[in-house]
C-alpha cells in the first residue's frame, strides 16, 4: 500500500513530467522561430515523451487505488541565445527529473515498496538515456559551432525523429 509521502511524491513527479512536457514545447517554440524545424520537431517529439511519462505515473497511482492530483506549474524559459543554449538547458533539466527520480526512488526502498521500486526502473533507465542523448547532441553542437552546413544537416536529422511509446 502506498504511504501518503510515497503517494505525494508520485503526485509531485507526475506533475513535473507535464511540467518537463511544457518546458520542451517552449523549446520547440524557440527553435520553430529561428526557422530550425528539425530541432523544433526534437523537441516537439520530446514533449510528447514527456506526457508519455506523466501518464504512467497517473496510471499506476491510479492502478493503486489511489487518486492522482494535478497541480500547475511555472512558465517554463522561453527565450535562449544560440541552439547550444538550448540543448544545455535541455540537458540541465534532465539533470533535474534524474534527481527528481532518485529522491522518489529512495522513499520507495525506505519503505520497502517494491511495487513502486519496479515502477521506477523504467524511469531510471530511460534517464541514464535521455542525459547520454543531450550529451552527446550538446558535443555534437560545440563541435560544429558556426558551421552553417553541419547545422543543416542535424536540423533534417532531428525533423524525422519519431516517438513511439515502448509497451509495458
Amino acid at each position: 500500500m502506498l504511504s501518503e509521502k510515497l503517494l505525494d511524491a508520485l503526485n509531485e513527479q507526475m506533475n513535473f513530467e507535464f511540467e518537463s512536457a511544457h518546458t520542451y514545447m517552449a523549446m520547440a517554440a524557440w527553435c520553430s522561430a529561428q526557422s530550425l524545424d528539425g530541432f523544433a520537431n526534437f523537441f516537439l517529439v520530446q514533449a510528447e515523451e514527456e506526457r508519455f511519462h506523466a501518464m504512467k505515473f497517473y496510471n499506476y497511482i491510479n492502478d493503486r487505488g489511489k487518486r492522482a492530483i494535478i497541480t500547475g506549474y511555472e512558465t517554463p524559459k522561453n527565450d535562449f541565445d544560440t541552439i547550444l543554449d538550448v540543448y544545455q538547458a535541455g540537458y540541465a533539466h534532465e539533470q533535474l527529473v534524474t534527481k527528481n527520480i532518485y529522491k522518489l526512488s529512495d522513499i520507495a526502498m525506505d519503505e520497502r515498496e517494491h511495487a513502486t521500486i519496479q515502477f521506477l526502473k523504467f524511469f531510471l533507465d530511460e534517464q541514464v538515456e535521455e542525459e547520454a542523448m543531450f550529451d552527446n547532441i550538446i558535443e555534437k553542437l560545440k563541435r560544429i559551432q558556426n558551421d552553417n552546413n553541419a547545422l543543416f544537416m542535424l536540423d533534417d536529422e532531428f525533423s524525422r525523429r519519431t516517438f513511439t511509446p515502448e509497451e509495458n
